[in-house]
């Protein structure tokens, strides 16, 4: 039987790399290599690119549309990594679960574009709340994401793992204080909503892992449920999903001396999703790898349904729950 053939345009950076670690010792899929001297030539990863069943785009945006453009082979699937083609026509938006006819869009396309690591979380707690006519669309929505070092790629990694790096580097920096993080338009217009949410990321002095939250005022929603309530809607939404993990509430037991922990889904392709508060004021909370659902394990995941394979090869291991 032919393997499927895959190029990693990008492969050196922090998505590429662990895109490359999740499929080291799959049988089924053959790694198309570039030489190291060759990874900047245009000719060299046009050839490569136009050879290859899948490619997926590990580069900064413009980079990613300048090799979207080299790929003439019109049975070559794309899977970017970037924010490039997140809401550009004629991409599907490469989030399995986010609604029932998701998976046989991915299935058909021949561009994926895989959702931004803050996206991920947000959407998946808010788009099935605005699409069962709980949260009204225009509900003035603000969200606070705590994240791991590495999704500011190599760069800050250094800054991070330098040994000289000064001492406040050490503590948690808020950032995009502008409020125009560059996931906000996606974050909009896959949750469904009709204008952006206040979002405040916050980069800490972990390497990967990311819990986002969203505040909800039960008096302003369109159905007034309590947090409970809206447990139950979410575990009905997501029943049966490998990935996508509803806690029950309330979730005291999965939390340690009272605290959510940060880094439990690390390693996975996992996302848990906890609601927590009561009949007046209600907390959603999404806890996952910024590098596993947030990144290379969504790629992954989004390049199994392309290829008709299990969705869950070579995510075996991190389908298991604790």
């Amino acid at each position: 039987m032919k393997k499927n053939t895959v190029f990693v345009d990008g492969q050196h950076g922090t998505t590429g790399l662990k895109i490359r670690e999740r499929l080291h010792g799959r049988t089924d899929i053959d790694v198309i290599e570039i030489a190291e001297e060759k990874r900047k030539d245009p000719e060299t990863r046009k050839k490569l690119m136009n050879e290859a069943d899948i490619v997926f785009l590990c580069l900064p945006d413009d980079a990613a549309r300048e090799s979207v453009s080299l790929i003439k082979n019109s049975s070559v699937r794309v899977i970017d990594g970037s924010t490039a083609h997140r809401l550009a026509e004629g991409w599907v938006y490469g989030l399995p679960e986010l609604k029932k006819e998701q998976r046989t869009l991915i299935k058909k396309s021949r561009r994926i574009a895989v959702p931004g690591c803050h996206a991920t979380g947000f959407v998946l707690m808010l788009y099935p709340l605005i699409a069962e006519g709980i949260v009204p669309p225009d509900y003035p929505v603000s969200s606070h994401a705590v994240a791991g070092y590495s999704g500011g790629g190599k760069a800050m990694i250094s800054d991070y793992e330098n040994g000289n790096a000064p001492d406040f580097i050490k503590n948690p920096r808020p950032y995009s204080l502008g409020l125009n993080h560059k996931h906000l338009p996606e974050m909009t217009r896959i949750a469904g909503l009709t204008r952006p949410p206040v979002f405040a990321p916050t980069v800490v002095n972990v390497y990967n892992g990311e819990i986002i939250s969203i505040p909800l005022l039960t008096g302003h929603l369109k159905k007034r449920l309590s947090a409970a309530d809206i447990r139950e809607v979410l575990a009905r939404y997501y029943a049966g999903e490998r990935f996508v993990r509803v806690i029950p509430y309330p979730p005291d037991d999965y939390l340690k001396n009272g605290f959510m922990t940060f880094t439990d889904c690390n390693g996975t392709n996992n996302l848990d999703i906890f609601v927590f508060g009561n009949e007046d004021r209600i907390l959603l909370s999404g806890r996952f790898d910024n590098l596993g659902k947030g990144a290379s394990g969504a790629a992954i995941q989004d390049m199994n349904l392309v290829l008709g394979l299990p969705e869950t090869q070579g995510l075996e291991e991190a389908a298991i729950f604790p």
